[in-house]
């Protein structure tokens, strides 16, 4: 008899995103065309706020950081993906799978939290505008994104700690194409109620709270800007609506897979792929397309390098 703590799976089979061959080759080449496009563009705004001195205020300070966070972000999930769409055998060895549902957690945790540090860059910039060289300064800067990367480490690693504690004796099918926590802990071959009820608080109220609270400091902002000037108004405006659309983006998958039972719903794969693949290589574009300064440092940029 196996020992409760014991992991005797050393494997999980994935099942991928579809069982259809012509499906998926299509979403293989439709992700592949998308990768190779969008990508370039995140490491792009990285290099872009680096080198141009103009774009040193604390918005692009945080911009550059959200590119590399979704840019590495979409690195855990979607290389591996696209070569399971072309193996018969989808399988991902059991150390492989925590490394992944890790990263996936610590990066996403990081992401989450920085767009709540972003959030409060915006609120000082144009509710206190007089106090925001004082506040956002360089060394508070560095140390929220210092606090936003140990709060992503935490967030993840709590989880990491709770499923390496699970026993896993079969069955060994992943009812999806990476390792997430909801999958895993159904494979586990014990009672998980507990773990999943500190899953939901871990990940689920995490992520709910920081949507609600974005979301109220955005109505907060946009009420306060009603009787600006029209030219700081608008730009103030076009900013929140940005952050505002990403934090959609961001948090509204979060919220639909992590802030209820882990039981299967048919969207969770559909909803899944754009949480880990689609969205982090859009959110730094959508803020690049509406912000005018960046884009004209990006123009400099590539035709500096191309002429």
């Amino acid at each position: 008899m196996e020992s409760k703590n014991r992991t005797v799976i050393t494997e999980f089979i994935l099942l991928g995103l579809t069982q259809s061959r012509d499906m998926q080759l299509l979403v293989f080449v439709l992700i592949l065309i998308f990768y190779f496009i969008i990508l370039p563009g995140n490491f792009l705004i990285v290099f872009t706020i680096r080198s141009d001195p103009g774009l040193t205020a604390p918005l692009y300070f945080f911009l550059g950081n959200l590119a590399f966070l979704d840019a590495s972000y979409s690195f855990i999930v979607a290389p591996r993906m696209l070569v399971d769409f072309l193996s018969e055998k989808k399988v991902i060895s059991y150390r492989g799978c925590i490394t992944q549902l890790f990263f996936l957690h610590f990066l996403g945790g990081g992401e989450g939290l920085l767009l709540v540090v972003m959030a409060f860059d915006r609120y000082i910039a144009i509710c206190r505008p007089l106090h925001y060289s004082t506040v956002m300064n360089p060394r508070a800067c560095y140390a929220m994104l210092l606090a936003l990367w140990l709060g992503g480490f935490v967030h993840s690693i709590v989880q990491v700690v709770l499923i390496l504690r699970l026993p896993f004796c079969g069955p060994n099918q992943l009812d999806n194409f990476f390792c997430d926590v909801p999958q895993v802990i159904k494979l586990a071959c014990t009672d998980t109620f507990v773990v999943e009820l500190l899953m939901v608080f871990n990940s689920g109220l995490m992520t709910l709270l920081c949507f609600l609270g974005l979301l109220t400091s955005y109505a907060v902002i946009l009420c306060r800007i009603r009787g600006s000037s029209s030219e700081g108004k608008n730009k103030a405006v076009s900013t929140c609506t940005t952050h505002i659309i990403v934090m959609f983006l961001m948090f509204g998958p979060g919220i639909f897979i992590y802030t209820r039972p882990f039981r299967a719903f048919p969207a969770d794969k559909v909803v899944s792929l754009f949480h880990t693949v689609i969205f982090p290589l859009l959110n730094p574009v959508i803020y690049t397309l509406r912000n005018q300064e960046v884009k004209t440092s990006m123009k400099k940029v590539f035709n500096k390098h191309m002429a």
